[in-house]
């Protein structure tokens, strides 16, 4: 073999690789600080427990490696859980939890607006909103039981409870926040109150209301579990209650880490969603 039989392939695969350079653009985000941080915090977090399972320090039955929490995910993705199917159950999870936060938002964002508007609406609706938001979501569950059954009915309903208080509060304080200026200035401009709302108030507190959205279905997540306790057959939360029961730490780990996942991917959504319907909050980052 001459010497010109392996430089001239290894010369086409250089000039190939410089022609297609343009268009081979590495995602912006990928060189950013702020994602290298997080991907080293991550890692950071899986050697630790690669490290800890490895070397004994944890118990296996109550601290399974990665590879046995892998091996539960295949199972349940497969041959499922109980039943059914991990995407089955993550199915039912999420119906469950965009239902009753859809109906949250429809009430609460629109019942923040007014409160926070009207002061004589803020005073009526108050003191109930005050009196059951500190109340644990087990309590509720049992009385929401009594009055609506064991099906999906008293589950929507103790999400949509958990979720409702911190969407009216957030939307409150947004409201409350806007700079009087630009309702006087809508108004002395002759804008109905339809305009000053869709206009003014909305488009000032929508970066508010989105960050209290965002909280809100994260408190959400976590009355989950307690949601589907009771009468459930299906869901990641009674997956990981029933796995719980018989000591299935990979089962339960592993349903902890794709209820985790299924909620950064919401959130993004959320956060996409609303650079979408309000491109005015990027401008102070550009």
């Amino acid at each position: 073999m001459t010497v010109d039989a392996v430089t001239q392939p290894i010369a086409r695969v250089g000039a190939l690789a410089k022609a297609l350079r343009p268009h081979l653009r590495v995602p912006r985000f990928l060189g950013q600080r702020s994602f290298l941080l997080s991907s080293a915090t991550v890692v950071a977090l899986f050697l630790a427990w690669v490290l800890v399972t490895s070397t004994g320090l944890a118990n296996e039955l109550f601290l399974p490696g990665p590879a046995a929490v892998w091996n539960a995910f295949v199972k349940a993705a497969i041959s499922g859980y109980q039943g059914s199917t991990l995407l089955e159950h993550v199915a039912a999870s999420l119906y469950r939890i965009l239902v009753a936060f859809a109906l949250a938002c429809v009430v609460g964002i629109p019942l923040g607006v007014l409160m926070g508007v009207s002061r004589d609406a803020n005073a009526l609706l108050t003191p109930l909103i005050e009196f059951y938001r500190p109340l644990p979501p087990l309590g509720l569950y049992t009385l929401l039981v009594m009055w609506l059954g064991i099906g999906d009915e008293s589950k929507l309903a103790l999400l949509f409870l958990a979720a409702l208080p911190g969407l009216i509060i957030t939307t409150i304080q947004a409201v409350r926040t806007i700079d009087p200026i630009y309702v006087r200035a809508a108004r002395s401009l002759g804008a109905s109150h339809r305009q000053i709302l869709f206009g003014v108030y909305l488009p000032a507190a929508g970066p508010t209301i989105l960050a209290g959205m965002r909280i809100s279905l994260g408190f959400t997540y976590t009355v989950l579990v307690a949601a589907e306790i009771v009468a459930a057959t299906a869901g990641i939360g009674w997956m990981i209650w029933d796995a719980a029961k018989f000591l299935l730490s990979d089962v339960v780990i592993m349903g902890l880490i794709v209820l985790g996942l299924t909620g950064v991917a919401l959130d993004a959504v959320m956060r996409l969603v609303g650079r979408l319907l309000m491109p005015w909050t990027l401008r102070g980052r550009q």
